[in-house]
């Protein structure tokens, strides 16, 4: 280990925390851990990172410490109160916090945690958990300049597409759109692959050729095989995307920016949810539209 490399406190090992935290393993850094669930620790420690008993433990001596967790909520618990973050980093730490959530929560965290002389960036990311794995995560950052060279190392360890969009809340911002982007393009795909399904058309070949054309996507490219397997298997669990759409039409509520389809798409994934299928990926907006249309589910 060389130890001329930050020390990085990460906390949240879920379907994103784990492959990210294991790739900064790679990269050389010394990562301390912590999570609720023991088997994700110890999958940590399997891959040489060190596991930690509570949040104060992992985040004692970090340079810097990286969040990564489902909601705003838990954000806000595992950052603030006598057991958080804030009360036990060190200041002039660095705490990157790579959660979805609202830019609001963001902004708040990054003023309360000035006052304990601790730097903040709010570092959403995009790619799911392929692009987890992969280290080719898009990564959009809100906050000031230096703090943003400084952790670009460690961003480049995880993903491939760095921007640092603007200040606290930028970063959630661009996540929020970026989710409403690929909830309406999913919407479209499961649209399309139930007409063609219903057409008799050859489904495999048809994608093929659609996602040669204007109408591929990285989403395609993603999901294709979900589609043709009905795997739905969560890259990204529905539950989360419909927590996501709450934070856009919120945000675009409040900044006077009407999203028609949007509102749609957000009322589409809410059903699937309430239809039971919040633990699926989202590319189980298929069963919805299937569904609508008499087909399979």
């Amino acid at each position: 280990m060389s130890s001329t490399l930050p020390k990085i406190a990460w906390i949240g090992l879920g379907i994103m925390g784990s492959p990210m935290s294991e790739n900064l393993i790679k990269a050389g850094y010394d990562v301390t851990g912590f999570t609720l669930e023991q088997e994700k620790l110890d999958r940590l420690t399997r891959a040489g990172g060190t596991a930690a008993s509570s949040i104060a433990e992992a985040v004692k001596d970090a340079d810097v410490v990286i969040t990564m967790v489902p909601a705003s909520p838990q954000v806000e618990a595992i950052a603030y109160g006598p057991d958080g973050i804030l009360a036990h980093a060190r200041p002039g730490a660095l705490l990157i916090d790579m959660s979805s959530i609202t830019p609001q929560t963001s902004v708040d965290l990054a003023k309360a945690a000035k006052d304990k002389g601790i730097r903040v960036l709010d570092a959403p990311v995009s790619g799911g958990e392929a692009g987890a794995i992969e280290a080719v995560l898009s990564i959009m950052v809100g906050g000031e300049q230096a703090d943003f060279d400084e952790a670009l190392p460690i961003f480049e360890a995880l993903g491939k597409t760095i921007v640092l969009c603007g200040p606290h809340g930028s970063g959630q911002t661009v996540k929020a759109a970026n989710q409403l982007i690929v909830a309406v393009n999913i919407q479209a795909c499961a649209e399309a692959v139930v007409f063609l399904e219903k057409s008799g058309v050859d489904l495999k070949a048809a994608l093929d050729v659609l996602n040669g054309g204007l109408a591929g996507s990285t989403v395609l490219t993603r999901k294709k095989d979900n589609f043709l397997q009905r795997d739905f298997k969560p890259g990204f669990r529905i539950d989360l995307h419909h927590k996501d759409m709450g934070i856009v039409t919120d945000a675009a509520r409040n900044v006077g920016a009407a999203l028609p389809v949007g509102a749609v798409v957000a009322q589409l994934v809410a059903s699937l949810r309430a239809q039971g299928d919040g633990g699926l990926d989202h590319s189980a907006l298929l069963r919805a539209v299937e569904r609508l249309s008499g087909a399979r589910v």
